[in-house]
């Protein structure tokens, strides 16, 4: 893993401030574990509630975990200013989500100005083991505000 400088000194009150500020991650239980500049793991405890028909934990669930991962790791690497957004994610299933706890760890691999990419990796713990589920690979965006241009009016010609 490289060593990433944050752009925002403030990276660990800020990223941690985004993640509390999305009412999905609380629904889901989903938590902070670790974190550093272009790193961080989450967690979650199983929960009946989110399971499919052979109860698994339901696929959405576990993509959740795994992009949000994804988009805390990259914002811990942008500008105080910037909001983040996810842009584009492919996740592999590996196994089925049976645990008592689910991890989801996340890395950048390129930070951009504008694009950040990054892989993460999910784990089910179940009866004293560690198993990967499933991976993603997700490229998010800065979402820097836009400064209004003073601008002549344009005057047409015909």
């Amino acid at each position: 893993m490289a060593t990433f400088e944050p752009k925002n000194p403030g990276y660990r009150a800020a990223a941690i401030a985004m993640f509390e500020n999305q009412p999905a991650m609380r629904t889901l239980g989903i938590v902070i574990v670790r974190l550093s500049p272009g790193e961080v793991e989450l967690a979650m405890l199983h929960s009946a509630e989110f399971t499919q028909q052979n109860g698994f934990v339901h696929a959405g669930i576990i993509t959740a975990g795994l992009d949000n991962a994804c988009g805390v790791a990259a914002f811990t690497l942008m500008p105080s200013e910037a909001d983040i957004l996810t842009v584009e994610f492919k996740t592999t299933l590996l196994a089925p989500a049976r645990g008592e706890r689910f991890v989801f760890k996340a890395e950048v691999v390129k930070p951009g100005r504008t694009l950040t990419f990054c892989e993460a990796s999910a784990f089910a713990e179940h009866e004293g083991k560690t198993t990967l589920i499933a991976t993603m690979t997700a490229t998010l965006m800065a979402m820097l505000p836009r400064i209004a241009a003073s601008r002549e009016p344009r005057v047409s010609n015909g």
